[in-house]
């Protein structure tokens, strides 16, 4: 589960992580409003989206009625990008008006992009060196580890692809935390000094508690800045976190914006089922996780792509294995449905019955292949014959995947 990073800054301050003072607005009055309680100096008004790259990012879509306004009044047109500097309350208004209701694309939102919503107003900050510093799981050694480097404010996808000595990595062991000793190590190889030493060695104790208490699967500052009087300050914040631990950490689920994220993902979380969108034309509608990937490589291995994963899972019910169903169909991109069901818990009957009810519902508009083996198999098969559907049946999953392939062709 993603966050903003206006809400993932409120979090990091409950752990006395040092952050600007910002505020969070919906509409250009708001914005500006929260400019003034800054202090109407210069500030930065950021588009809030679930995406990094918001600095370079371009918008596109209709011009808010807002800015249609302001230009009229005769003020300039606001330069490019998701995040601005605003040196009065006109300039906040300009660039809120110009961000809010429209489409950013940056580099991680794919060329779609994701409707701003919201910005964040922050106030400025007296930047002299621009770092970065993240926490992660590395599942390669089964450790969080700190990540740290020089190059603050770039892509670090970059900066490792070209210049990886620039990454500092330290490893936690999971049984002790992470020791200032450590702490300092990183801080000395950013090239700290001083009473910035300590602040960084607080600043990353402090992040690392807030990961671990949150449950988080990543936290990234980026930049961390080191300002004039040599205060460690977080000005951009990215978090996320473990789905599978939310059902206790109430008040961090209450943080889902549903508008960020995939309309078919979220329906699917309604069912309790595991969907993930992908760019294929071969929909899959499958019992258990290994088994759905094992149909996606051999999707794959036919010359196919397939356009989802799709787990219903081992106790899925008759209205659960409908919901997928429309799910997949409701996917344009979708050709070609393939149903690939190895009874055990989950019953080969009801799996036929969903799938009999939802074609009933939603209609069949494309071919539908359907493999079923195990538990009421045969009960499962005669359903279906019996059905008046017109479905391809397949004895085995190699078969399944070379008639759906040549459906698609």
């Amino acid at each position: 589960m993603k966050i903003h990073e206006y809400q993932a800054k409120t979090i990091l301050r409950r752990y006395g992580v040092a952050v600007p003072e910002g505020k969070v607005a919906s509409t250009v009055d708001e914005a500006v409003a929260a400019a003034r309680e800054l202090g109407g100096n210069i500030c930065v008004v950021k588009s809030q989206i679930h995406a990094g790259g918001r600095g370079k990012g371009r918008f596109f879509g209709e011009v808010p009625d807002a800015e249609v306004a302001l230009a009229a009044a005769g003020h300039p047109a606001p330069g490019p990008g998701g995040v601005r500097l605003a040196k009065s309350l006109d300039d906040v208004a300009r660039h809120a008006a110009s961000m809010l209701g429209r489409t950013l694309v940056t580099k991680q939102t794919g060329p779609e992009g994701k409707v701003v919503g919201h910005v964040y107003i922050e106030a400025g900050c007296d930047i002299a060196r621009e770092l970065y510093l993240g926490v992660l799981l590395d599942r390669a050694t089964s450790k969080l580890v700190v990540m740290a480097s020089t190059e603050g404010g770039t892509e670090i996808e970059e900066v490792a692809h070209h210049t990886p000595e620039k990454i500092l990595k330290v490893w936690v062991d999971p049984l002790v935390g992470l020791g200032a000793w450590q702490a300092r190590q990183i801080a000395f190889g950013l090239g700290l000094s001083g009473k910035a030493v300590n602040k960084a060695v607080a600043f990353m104790q402090a992040l690392y508690r807030c990961y671990l208490e949150t449950d988080a699967s990543m936290v990234e500052i980026n930049p961390l800045v080191v300002t004039g009087s040599g205060d460690i300050i977080a000005l951009d914040c990215k978090m996320a976190f473990d789905d599978n631990a939310m059902y206790r950490h109430a008040d961090l689920e209450s943080l889902r914006d549903l508008a960020e994220e995939d309309p078919s993902e979220v329906a699917a979380g309604k069912f309790a089922l595991s969907y993930v969108k992908l760019d294929g034309e071969i929909g899959c509608m499958v019992n258990g996780a290994g088994l759905a990937m094992a149909t996606m490589d051999i999707i794959k291995f036919k010359g196919g792509q397939p356009a989802n994963f799709l787990d219903v899972g081992g106790g899925a019910t008759q209205e659960a294995v409908a919901a997928a169903f429309r799910i997949i169909t409701a996917d344009p991109n979708v050709k070609c449905i393939l149903v690939n069901i190895f009874g055990g818990i989950m019953k080969c009957d009801v799996i036929a019955n969903g799938v009999i009810a939802a074609v009933h519902e939603v209609g069949l508009k494309v071919p539908l292949v359907v493999r079923l083996a195990g538990t009421n198999v045969d009960l499962g098969r005669k359903l279906l014959a019996e059905s008046g559907l017109d479905i391809i049946s397949a004895g085995d999953l190699n078969e399944a995947a070379e008639a759906a392939v040549a459906a698609v062709r």
